[in-house]
């Protein structure tokens, strides 16, 4: 058994070793090179283009996949699997992905060579749970916005909001995506005294008020928070008559892919306040224009694609995969 482990930026190759080595083999079995850039947003930036355009959106160093053909498995976190690699790739059995989507690897490719694909969901959901929670209470509570301000010499008060600055106790959280992320933000919400309600047609939940329409979950949320998986079926979930469905007080949260919000339609109702507010970690365009239309408003906070950033997430991630990876090996 031989693996090809692609560390970055983000996942040194100490923290695969770490985590590797709840299983000697794999340790032992394990060639780490890394893709390297010369700053962390030069590689978000690949990785948005290969999450935009598919694996064959940049090109690789070739070292990287030299003697590819040795290999029965690849382990990569950002770093792109196209089809190429995979035919070269004669004794490829599995690829392990360090995060939840798989983007960066052709599946179709690796379906055809009867390569199975794994991927490490919930690696990172206590960290966007987290994240989303603040981003809730930065919103609502005007923090970034009142730093904002004592930064520029202002004791200004006069928030969008300041006549209706509302407590989350008591209020409905509506929750799109009863995911590993989206149940730990419902938790979080609920110990504050918060009521939950919920879309996601692949998940039953007792414990929560279920909606059948993205609509119908809309107008009963005081808090909209988007965790669903982007698919070409979840593409704009939260449309134009669903952001129309939102009460007037309503906020929108999302900190999972900006494609599950019609940008745009946001943008529409922020400026003609048909919602209160909004807290946005994902954009369409990244990194945001200095004349992005979202920079201009005055009820939204913006922050740039930090949710699922924490060093427990990236460190604790090779060893979530290594089982699963091990098992899957000793399968074929």
């Amino acid at each position: 058994m031989k693996i090809l482990c692609i560390a970055d930026n983000f996942i040194p190759a100490d923290y695969i070793r770490s985590g590797f080595s709840i299983i000697p083999e794999l340790e032992k079995s394990s060639v780490i090179r890394t893709w390297n850039h010369d700053s962390i947003e030069d590689l978000q930036h690949d990785n948005l283009l290969v999450e935009q355009a598919g694996p064959d959106a940049i090109d690789i160093p070739a070292a990287i996949f030299d003697d590819v053909a040795e290999f029965d498995a690849i382990v990569t976190q950002f770093c792109p699997v196209p089809s190429s690699v995979m035919e070269t790739a004669t004794n490829l059995k599995v690829i392990g992905v360090l995060r939840g989507g798989t983007e960066n690897v052709d599946t179709e490719a690796a379906a055809k060579h009867h390569i199975e694909v794994l991927n490490t969901p919930g690696r990172n959901a206590e960290a966007v749970a987290e994240f989303t929670l603040g981003m809730i209470l930065a919103e609502t509570r005007n923090i970034a916005r009142s730093q904002a301000n004592l930064r520029d010499g202002s004791w200004a008060r006069d928030f969008p909001n300041v006549q209706s600055i509302p407590e989350i106790e008591g209020k409905t959280v509506g929750i799109v995506g009863l995911g590993q992320i989206g149940r730990r933000v419902a938790a979080f919400v609920q110990v504050m005294g918060a009521r939950v309600a919920y879309y996601d047609p692949m998940v039953e939940e007792e414990a929560f008020e279920r909606h059948y329409d993205m609509t119908s979950l809309a107008t009963v949320s005081d808090i909209l928070c988007v965790h669903a998986r982007l698919t070409p079926q979840t593409h704009h979930l939260v449309s134009s008559e669903v952001l129309s469905a939102l009460p007037s007080h309503a906020i929108l949260i999302n900190t999972a892919r900006s494609g599950l919000v019609d940008e745009k339609a946001l943008v529409r109702a922020l400026r003609d306040r048909t919602i209160a507010g909004a807290a946005l970690d994902t954009f369409d365009n990244e990194p945001l224009a200095s004349d992005d239309p979202l920079l201009d408003l005055d009820n939204v906070t913006v922050t740039g694609h930090l949710a699922g950033s924490t060093i427990d997430a990236f460190r604790k991630t090779p060893a979530m995969l290594a089982t699963r990876l091990h098992a899957a090996l000793r399968r074929r």
